[in-house]
């Protein structure tokens, strides 16, 4: 499998795309054979991950999945300079801000449900839509969380949200089968990113190290990477018949009651 190209000439749009779990996918679907559509709102450093990448493989598109018309762009920019679109990876998200319910800010509620759950919908739609009219076989994923499982510590709206995104992925999963459309998504636990720092503050080892000591699978650190592997197995011909399956990537950590 390892000089296996596992998405050759396949076309992809991964929304969040200029760091994190959408960088570190970006560049693992361009190392399979993919040219990648870089959709994000952070400009510059969006472009400087094209340009790291290489221009010939992946371009930059500036995305803000909270309004429809830039996602329906999107789309249509993939399709008009790649002639198809094979995958949509619906990865951009915030973690809204931390406190108790009792004080909660709905301002920040309906902002972090409208990036997360309503700007996956829309992925899903837009996606689809092309899809569907091309007769396309594609495979649509969403990054949801282990808080969609669990409900840990999170921030209320973030896991109302991400519970929320499960719900789009099964019920896009259904409609879309009979189109021979796969609809999946991808459920971490903690990683850090540069959106849990700006979050949770302080440095990102001490934040990697709470992580490490509250995790159930001991000897390994989850990164980012390992989050793209799994999309990227979601993405390939290697899961053509998993719909519908929401891939925890948490170290069995929501299958398993720990007391301590």
């Amino acid at each position: 499998m390892a000089n296996k190209l596992r998405l050759e000439g396949k076309v992809a749009i991964i929304t969040g795309a200029a760091s994190g779990i959408g960088e570190a996918t970006a560049r693992l679907f361009v190392e399979h054979g993919a040219r990648v559509v870089v959709a994000d709102i952070q400009d510059e450093i969006g472009h400087q991950v094209v340009a790291s990448i290489g221009t010939e493989k992946a371009t930059y598109r500036h995305c803000d999945v909270t309004d429809e018309k830039q996602v329906e762009e999107t789309v249509a920019y993939a399709v008009e300079k790649y002639g198809t679109l094979d995958i949509m990876f619906s990865n951009a998200g915030t973690l809204g801000t931390l406190g108790s319910i009792l004080e909660m800010d709905m301002t920040v509620f309906d902002r972090t449900m409208t990036v997360n759950a309503r700007g996956s919908a829309l992925a899903v739609k837009h996606a689809a839509r092309v899809m569907v009219a091309k007769k396309l076989r594609g495979s649509i994923i969403c990054t949801a969380s282990v808080e969609a499982i669990l409900a840990g510590e999170a921030p209320l709206a973030y896991v109302a949200s991400k519970h929320a995104i499960l719900g789009v992925v099964k019920a896009a999963a259904r409609e879309l089968g009979q189109h021979g459309i796969r609809v999946n998504c991808v459920s971490p636990y903690g990683i850090v990113t540069p959106l849990v720092c700006e979050t949770y503050g302080g440095n990102a080892a001490g934040i990697e190290a709470r992580i490490c000591e509250k995790a159930n699978l001991k000897g390994v650190t989850l990164n980012t990477k390992h989050i793209a592997e799994a999309a990227l197995f979601l993405a390939s011909d290697e899961s053509a018949y998993v719909s519908a399956h929401n891939l925890a990537v948490d170290g069995g950590l929501s299958s398993i009651m720990k007391l301590n």
